[in-house]
């Protein structure tokens, strides 16, 4: 496999039309066209009118059709990184083919039979790339609009014991078909991250790639820097220290909340929903 580093023109990229150019390798000419598209627009979530399918569905509705705690889709692609993709080389982080891609997206809309023999032989960086796309589409975020903000907030958190707490609650608030399935991401991802050694993806690298995709702010909120939280959730306590933390977020912020919950000990879902934890202002 061959790469290439081109350098681009800054005129280039802030230019919305088609760029043509050429790469010259070992007296190999390949010609393309190039558009640069930001990234908050690349990631922009556009709710899908349809109930069928899975892509571009609510999470809650496909796990209600299919009678499952974590769409089938999920499942099935974590089981086919962890088979032969846990070694490879940049998992996550290397693009697949984007043809392959569309493939998989549309013979998982279409329930297809052979599905499973699709998996097994495809490239292991294009099905990455259909688990990614699968969470870059939905609807809503993982994480879900509403509780972006707190997220935010929560992480930025000085005093560890409130942190814990803050996080671990906001956990919680989740839909129960959201928090499993984030859950069992999580510690798919932390198994690819203990093979890093060979992989070369640690937990910093995986919460930057996925960091973006299941948490981001809607629209509405992106013109906002803060969106005041529900008074009935936290403490005045912490919400005086998230009257100190508050600030407008970027994706490295995005990716610090993933990281916490990739760096933290094993969370079970029974143990959140059982051991519920309130604030105290007397604490």
């Amino acid at each position: 496999m061959a790469f290439f580093l081109l350098e681009l023109d800054p005129q280039t990229v802030q230019s919305k039309n088609w760029h043509m150019d050429v790469i010259e390798m070992n007296g190999i000419k390949v010609e393309f066209s190039m558009k640069f598209t930001s990234r908050d627009l690349s990631l922009k979530r556009t709710p899908s009118k349809k109930q069928s399918g899975v892509f571009g569905v609510k999470i809650s509705v496909v796990t209600k059709r299919e009678r499952s705690k974590v769409p089938y889709i999920v499942r099935q692609c974590i089981e086919e990184v962890e088979k032969r993709g846990i070694d490879e080389v940049g998992i996550y982080r290397i693009s697949g083919v984007a043809t392959d891609i569309q493939a998989l997206k549309a013979a998982f809309d279409a329930n297809t039979k052979d599905i499973l023999m699709m998996l097994s032989d495809m490239d292991i960086n294009a099905i990455a790339g259909t688990l990614k796309l699968y969470f870059r589409e939905l609807p809503e975020p993982l994480l879900t609009d509403r509780l972006y903000p707190a997220f935010m907030e929560g992480t930025a958190l000085s005093d560890p014991a409130a942190k814990e707490n803050c996080m671990m609650h906001l956990l919680r608030s989740l839909p129960d078909p959201n928090l499993i399935t984030f859950l069992t991401l999580l510690e798919h991802l932390k198994r690819v991250a203990e093979k890093e050694p060979v992989n070369k993806m640690s937990l910093h690298n995986l919460a930057t790639v996925f960091g973006p995709t299941l948490l981001r702010p809607s629209e509405s909120e992106s013109s906002k820097a803060h969106i005041t939280l529900a008074s009935d959730i936290w403490s005045h306590d912490v919400m005086a220290q998230f009257e100190d933390a508050r600030r407008y977020y970027s994706d490295a912020d995005v990716v610090q909340v993933l990281l916490y919950y990739l760096q933290h000990p094993p969370i079970s879902f029974a143990e959140l929903k059982k051991n519920t934890l309130y604030f105290s202002t007397d604490v």
